[in-house]
């Protein structure tokens, strides 16, 4: 009897444990937290793991080499390079993105049919494939069958060669990025000028304040939290660049808009597969990420703290 009793005891502390909100809330992150763990920080151990080996893909022929790889890619000037591709388009897509992105919604803020079907249209490219509107995007200015040079040709233009040309390829590839993608920066900017107060509008209206005013002197400053959630997102984004790339230029021509995640894919997963080389430029690769992330969201949680 006493055990039955003990037993009955224990269950009942146990269901008063979990009984409370506070605890009761990590049953709910339990799923989560499991996903994140074993997607993410697992993977992340091991890939940080395997830089420090000399290993293929078929783990054959394992050896550890310490520091060696990481001092190998500052003497790589490949890498070097792939980095600063990214860098590079890092810097032409997230700020035409989070710019357009913010000028749309602010043009479709106010309520009307028109406002609403003409967003749908722009989150359309949203949901469609990167690889498919790569592809569309090839073939549309293909210089040979394409309709967009086709149609400055006709204009006594001359022809882009928008991705075979080293210095419009990458330009080329922002642009078809911005236009898949700024649906969604778009959306998230929308739902923070509509919750902007209208009095404040109507305040600076009586002063004389001009639309352009408005959007500077009140929706900018209101949307800051919004605003710096989209750059340090698509800050991330950009800077894992892989699809469009492999889709239209394949890191052409002559590398130059071969980015650091498509390098990285280069040497782990096609010949010469180099896992443990691949994997030590994944983590440079992610540590350039966390500071450039950490930093941008210091820098807007100050902006953030002055518009108060």
């Amino acid at each position: 009897m006493e055990s039955i009793d003990t037993s009955r005891s224990k269950k009942k502390s146990f269901f008063r444990f979990w009984n409370q909100p506070k605890h009761a809330a990590y049953l709910f992150m339990a799923p989560s937290i499991i996903v994140l763990l074993l997607f993410m920080i697992v993977p992340l151990l091991g890939t940080l793991g395997l830089s420090f080996f000399n290993i293929n893909i078929f783990f054959t022929n394992t050896k550890f080499v310490g520091w060696d790889n990481f001092v190998r890619f500052f003497s790589d000037q490949r890498a070097i390079n792939s980095m600063w591709h990214t860098l590079y388009f890092t810097l032409l897509e997230t700020p035409t993105q989070v710019i357009v992105g913010t000028v749309v919604a602010a043009a479709l803020s106010r309520t009307s049919l028109f406002n609403r079907f003409a967003r749908s249209i722009f989150y359309v490219p949203v949901i469609c494939s990167l690889t498919s509107i790569g592809i569309i995007f090839s073939m549309l200015l293909d210089p040979n069958i394409g309709w967009i040079p086709y149609f400055l040709h006709q204009f006594g233009m001359s022809t882009p060669q928008f991705f075979r040309d080293a210095n419009l390829a990458m330009p080329s590839i922002a642009f078809m990025t911005v236009w898949k993608n700024f649906g969604v920066t778009m959306t998230i900017m929308l739902t923070a000028i509509q919750a902007i107060s209208p009095s404040l509008y109507e305040s600076a209206e009586m002063d004389g304040a001009t639309r352009s005013q408005k959007f500077f002197h009140i929706t900018i400053p209101q949307i800051i939290p919004s605003l710096g959630f989209c750059i340090m997102t698509n800050l991330i984004g950009s800077m894992q660049v892989f699809d469009q790339i492999y889709v239209t230029t394949a890191g052409g021509p002559e590398f130059k808009t071969e980015s650091a995640v498509e390098y990285i894919y280069s040497r782990g997963f096609a010949a010469p597969y180099e896992l443990g080389y691949a994997s030590s430029v994944a983590t440079i690769l992610f540590i350039i990420i966390a500071a450039l992330a950490i930093a941008s969201n210091l820098y807007m949680s100050h902006k953030e703290k002055q518009m108060r």
